[in-house]
């Protein structure tokens, strides 16, 4: 699995075109295998899966019963404004217009690690998403980890 490190600010011109940091372009797996750009199941993001990482989902998403009305919903949802793109010779990748929309980003973004994908945000949601005061952080960690053996 592939491990992605850092939050960065960037901009994106009126063409949907990003400039993608050197410091993240370095550590991306096989930029030519090129990416797949999709809507957040649970943010008002994008993210964007290196392809190997895409298809190792894929793979389990493949694996559900289409016959049961659930997992067919669930992938018509999980699929919805899927493109495949690319990091160009400039090193810029093209967002396309309607996944702009979806994430409501504007001039300003940020290109987010979460483990093994990146998330693209609206500077501004970023912001508010991280200072949220819905829930109490110290207390999820707990639940999430808290109960994780470390040392395996």
């Amino acid at each position: 699995m592939t491990s992605i490190i850092g939050t960065y600010e960037c901009k994106i011109d009126a063409k949907g075109r990003v400039s993608v940091p050197a410091s993240l372009k370095k550590q991306l797996p096989a930029i030519a295998d090129g990416f797949v750009l999709k809507r957040s199941v649970f943010e008002p993001c994008l993210e964007l899966w290196p392809m190997g990482e895409w298809n190792l989902m894929m793979a389990k998403i493949n694996g559900l019963n289409r016959f049961v009305k659930k997992n067919n919903d669930f992938i018509r949802k999980f699929m919805a404004g899927v493109k495949m793109v690319e990091i160009d010779d400039a090193g810029r990748l093209l967002v396309s217009k309607d996944l702009v929309e979806f994430a409501k980003i504007s001039k300003d973004l940020v290109l987010s690690s979460k483990v093994n994908i990146i998330e693209i945000w609206d500077k501004n949601l970023y912001e508010a998403a991280l200072n949220s005061d819905d829930f109490d952080f110290g207390a999820l960690a707990e639940e999430v980890m808290g109960n994780m053996n470390l040392d395996e």
